[in-house]
């Protein structure tokens, strides 16, 4: 279980990554990546989203975005991986 604290003390962000399930791309320290995770102990669903790869070796997440046509091959590539196991 990992913890991001947000621009308020108060607003404290628990996940935790269940599965890894692929990464999209990669650019300028953050990583979009495919994942099955729970926010806040909440049920677990999957989170595709970039990722800020910190000097220390932790990640902070950042809100979901667009993606490009890459970027959308790699997710049907990632998503037919999981439809068909």
């Amino acid at each position: 279980m990992a913890l991001h604290k947000g621009n308020d003390k108060t607003d404290e962000i628990k996940y935790e990554v269940l599965e890894e399930l692929g990464v999209l791309s990669e650019h300028k320290g953050y990583v979009k990546k495919v994942r099955y995770m729970s926010w806040n102990g909440k049920e677990p669903k999957y989170d595709i989203r970039p990722w800020k790869q910190n000097e220390n070796g932790t990640e902070t997440p950042t809100k979901p975005s667009g993606y490009t046509g890459e970027e959308l091959e790699a997710l049907y590539n990632i998503l037919k991986g999981i439809i068909e196991n």
